[in-house]
């Protein structure tokens, strides 16, 4: 029988050790593994092997080139294997900045299925941070938590990634007001996932996660986004539409709609790029603008049988006759968001009725100041 493995993930490194050490404690026989990056830049990393009776050993490890990816394929994986027989529960420790994501998808590998079994993801939470944490604009550098030299993402980026891919979310720290705040937060930025607290954390050994299942939650093309909520002063609205997207008026609304909102993110199209589903993700004012391949409709039917399930599915919930699955399907949250003139922004971007009108060959010809982001994201 595989040995079941559990990622804990998190920025915020008091509530995840706190999460780790209650793993330890209710797992007898368990084994944490901890990878600390803080000299990865330096090509070094410190493994960190525990129990619940304390630190087993530590070693260094010298790395050809330091990024999480060498050491999840050089160290992790191997010791994982090493470790699972005599273990009754494998925790992976994940450094602060470490996206869940990428090691989940490496343990779930084809050529582990038969000694390891990925039961949870779990990301760890300081309560009293995390609100503030989610409007920050610094760089991983700026604030010591860089995973490779040369990272150039947002501690704010990062945060909302751990805390939208995972299958539990984990409170710690902060005090009931605290707590509070933050679990509505969680209400609309991971309204699909259960939150627990460190003492009451879920099953972690029962059956194996479906890192397939978890990625399509979070991919642009079947994302699980929030529906329109309110909870006290914090907004989530959702925009619909299925006429095209004029480039140059939403490339000029771009700053009002992420600096006004804490988290944005969704799939669109483009009058200029008619075949294009592009993903829209921003978070503390920082946007990413990304190609994440053709729609469904610019297929031939042929090729449909080479997607995924739930990609076939999330296209025929949104399928128009004229259109296909194209959508413009943007959700936006921030504190006292004014959904009316959102929306009313969003629907001045697209194109006029007499602009529709003039055919997409028309379409191809407008200006476009997003061709240089995705010629960029393509290279």
């Amino acid at each position: 029988m595989p040995t079941p493995v559990v990622l804990v993930a998190g920025l915020h490194a008091t509530a995840r050790t706190a999460a780790v050490e209650r793993l330890l404690v209710e797992h007898p026989g368990s084994i944490a593994l901890h990878h600390d990056l803080t000299e990865i830049t330096h090509d070094r990393v410190r493994r960190n092997v525990r129990d619940s009776t304390g630190v087993l050993y530590t070693a260094e490890l010298r790395l050809a080139h330091g990024c999480v990816t060498c050491t999840v394929r050089e160290d992790l994986l191997p010791h994982l294997v090493l470790r699972a027989p005599g273990a009754t529960l494998l925790i992976v420790d994940l450094w602060d900045s470490v996206e869940p994501r990428s090691v989940a998808e490496a343990i779930g590998c084809d050529e582990a299925q038969e000694t390891l079994r990925l039961t949870a993801v779990l990301t760890a939470l300081d309560a009293a941070a995390l609100p503030d944490d989610l409007t920050r604009g610094d760089r991983l550098r700026d604030v010591g938590k860089p995973a490779a030299a040369g990272d150039q993402r947002y501690l704010a980026e990062v945060l909302t990634r751990q805390l939208e891919y995972p299958t539990a979310l984990v409170l710690h720290g902060g005090d009931e007001d605290d707590r509070e705040l933050s679990r509505r937060v969680l209400t609309h930025l991971a309204p699909f996932t259960p939150v627990h607290a460190v003492d009451s954390l879920p099953p972690v050994t029962s059956a194996r996660v479906c890192v397939g299942e978890l990625a399509e939650r979070v991919d642009p093309a079947t994302a699980q986004l929030p529906g329109d909520t309110l909870t006290d002063e914090i907004v989530t609205t959702v925009w619909h539409s299925r006429r095209p997207l004029h480039p140059a008026r939403l490339f000029e609304a771009i700053d009002e709609l992420v600096t006004e909102s804490v988290r944005s993110r969704g799939r669109f199209w483009l009058a200029t790029r008619p075949d294009e589903l592009l993903a829209w993700d921003a978070v503390a004012g920082v946007i990413s603008v990304e190609a994440a391949g053709p729609w469904l409709a610019a297929l031939p039917e042929a090729a449909w049988d080479l997607v995924s399930p739930a990609r076939r599915l999330a296209s025929e919930l949104d399928w128009d006759p004229e259109r296909g699955d194209r959508v413009q399907h943007l959700v936006f949250t921030g504190p006292d968001l004014d959904t009316a003139r959102f929306r009313a922004l969003l629907d001045s971007c697209l194109l006029t009725e007499q602009e529709e009108r003039a055919g997409a060959d028309t379409w191809t010809r407008y200006d476009d100041p997003f061709a240089p982001l995705l010629i960029k994201e393509n290279a």
